[in-house]
């Protein structure tokens, strides 16, 4: 049986790692932990639904007798940050399992996000901010030298006018640019 004691026996000897201001315990390391305090318990893993790129997963966190302890749910999307390109359902089983541990009380010191979680959240808040005045200028020459047609671009990108234009946006525009120069 998991007892308070135990858990604080546990997260004693968890090394946190710092991301971003914010002190982590690697889900690895949660693991190791629950086997130490739980040799006989079980963390499964099931996907509830993979589609579109988009996969949810759950893990649940039991004790020798099966008694479930706690569950954690993960999303992610395929291709929306560097692991996620290729590995995006094992990204997510892992921060599932995190999950679980921080709601079972291993490896969390006020929050309950991976590691994996805040850099994905932080890059993808990075990503969904609005390109400045200097990259719309850039689009407005190359629109000028009838490079590009507005509205097409606009049509492409889902925006009503180029402010709108996210950073993500604007870096695969410049991608898609310079394949098209490359191939002049």
């Amino acid at each position: 049986m998991i007892t308070k004691e135990l858990l604080e026996q546990a997260n004693k000897g968890l090394e946190a790692i710092p991301v971003k201001g914010k002190s982590y315990v690697m889900v690895n390391k949660r693991v190791e932990a629950f086997r130490a305090i739980c040799p006989d318990g079980a963390i499964t893993t099931d996907i509830i639904t993979n589609a579109g790129g988009v996969v949810v997963m759950k893990a649940t966190v039991m004790d020798e007798t099966g008694k479930i302890l706690a569950t954690g749910l993960s999303y992610e999307k395929e291709g929306n940050s560097t692991i996620n390109k290729t590995s995006y359902i094992e990204n997510c089983e892992t921060s599932a399992v995190g999950r679980a541990l921080g709601f079972l009380g291993i490896g969390i010191d006020g929050s309950m996000a991976s590691a994996e979680e805040v850099a994905n959240a932080i890059l993808q808040q990075s990503e969904g901010e609005l390109i400045g005045k200097m990259k719309v200028d850039i689009i407005r020459a190359d629109i000028e030298k009838g490079l590009i047609n507005e509205a097409d671009l606009l049509k492409y990108y889902k925006i009503s006018r180029l402010e709108d234009m996210t950073e993500k946006q604007f870096s695969q525009y410049a991608e898609q640019k310079q394949k098209r120069e490359a191939q002049k």
